[in-house]
């Protein structure tokens, strides 16, 4: 059976290209499939990107006008961020196929990208983690859990 796991990340609005750049380098790491990301920051300035590991020629960076029409098929969005409402993560069972929903270092992540979001999720700190940070932390907890997703152990 084909393994059934799959993530990609959205990138609502970066900031710069050096938090483009940490993100791939987590996707490398955790073995994301795609990188997709909005707005127009990003695009001015991905000539100085900080992919020290050059992932983006493994790892597809896109970049789109609405995040919301490129949901790769089967896949769940969630978005991640500190708001009322939100899952915390150690107790989020991961879905099998998903697209995580990240917002800018400097600001919040629109309402109107996450009411298109089926699950919100977010990080219990005591302070407020940057781009990069967030991103590990969310795709680690994936990873450890492992089998523990939607369709249960035993699957891939």
């Amino acid at each position: 059976m084909a393994n059934k796991r799959y993530s990609c990340i959205g990138l609502f609005n970066p900031k710069s290209p050096e938090n483009v750049g940490s993100v791939m380098r987590a996707a490398g790491c955790y073995g994301v499939n795609s990188v997709f990301y909005s707005g127009k920051r990003y695009a001015r300035s991905r000539d100085f990107i900080t992919d020290t590991q050059r992932v983006h020629y493994e790892i597809p960076l896109i970049g789109v006008d609405d995040l919301q029409m490129i949901i790769p098929l089967g896949c769940i969005p969630v978005a991640v961020e500190l708001v009322e409402g939100a899952r915390p993560l150690p107790q989020y069972t991961h879905p099998d196929r998903a697209l995580y929903i990240f917002g800018p270092e400097d600001g919040t992540l629109d309402k109107s990208v996450r009411s298109w979001c089926e699950d919100t999720i977010y990080i219990p700190t005591h302070g407020c983690m940057n781009l990069a940070a967030t991103v590990n932390v969310v795709l680690y907890d994936r990873m450890a859990k492992g089998n523990n997703t939607r369709s249960g152990p035993g699957l891939k």
